[in-house]
């Protein structure tokens, strides 16, 4: 049984809040559940347009697709949401440039799989015994540390580490990353925008979600934690346990 909760919080210097979750333990179209993280991007009132409209576009796209194969239904949605995106910023002035980030779960319990989907640097996290990172950021500063020119320190503290490379809504066609992920009694999955990454290290989130039993008191905890640390930029979190 899979039990969740979320929340997004404007943080301590924002005043917009461009961050959108939605998280759902019962059936999205072929989906047995879903879980999503947003974070937009955009002029004063693009960003928080880009992550709602594409969240909802996201479920709009599910809810109808034929598919069966999660992936194939995910891939589906977060291409047909790029497009309605574009349409969308030709609208009007001023939602020129926007875009979001997306992170996605929907997990198969009877497989103990957890199907993850991600464009831009919001991320997933499966935490049990120990803690590991499912996505990869889409960041510039991610490819320099792949390529070994910045160390992973170097890069949490570099200039330009909120400059991403993938993104809904800034091109034609966009390239989500794919994962599967072994999901098992006792885990739990974290999604989160980088309000909380940037906030706080994996450290400090290991030792928060060990600190409590239930999704909304790890959540909560999160948010406060990383807003005590100055709350730079929105945080969004939702947690998902298999009980």
């Amino acid at each position: 049984m899979l039990t969740s909760y979320g929340l997004k919080d404007v943080g301590r210097v924002r005043t917009i809040n461009q961050d959108y979750i939605f998280l759902t333990e019962q059936p999205v179209g072929n989906l047995p559940n879903l879980f999503m993280v947003a974070d937009g991007m955009g002029g004063h009132k693009a960003g928080d347009l880009a992550s709602e409209y594409t969240v909802d576009m996201v479920q709009e796209a599910i809810s109808k697709s034929m598919q069966t194969n999660p992936f194939q239904i995910l891939k589906g949605a977060v291409q047909y949401a790029n497009q309605k995106l574009l349409e969308k910023a030709r609208e009007s002035m001023d939602y020129t440039g926007m875009g979001t980030t997306l992170v996605i779960a929907t997990i198969d319990e009877e497989k103990g799989l957890a199907y993850v989907v991600n464009v831009g640097d919001s991320r997933l996290y499966k935490v049990g015994s120990s803690m590991e990172q499912i996505t990869t950021d889409h960041s510039l500063v991610e490819e320099m540390v792949h390529l070994g020119e910045l160390s992973r320190e170097e890069a949490r503290n570099h200039p330009d580490k909120n400059i991403i490379t993938r993104a809904i809504g800034v091109s034609e066609r966009v390239e989500p990353d794919y994962f599967d992920t072994n999901f098992s009694k006792g885990e739990c999955l974290l999604l989160c925008s980088d309000g909380l990454t940037n906030m706080l290290e994996d450290q400090e989130i290991a030792e928060i979600m060990d600190r409590h039993n239930t999704p909304r008191g790890k959540v909560e905890e999160l948010i406060l934690a990383a807003n005590r640390r100055g709350g730079k930029d929105n945080i969004a979190v939702v947690v998902i346990r298999q009980e």
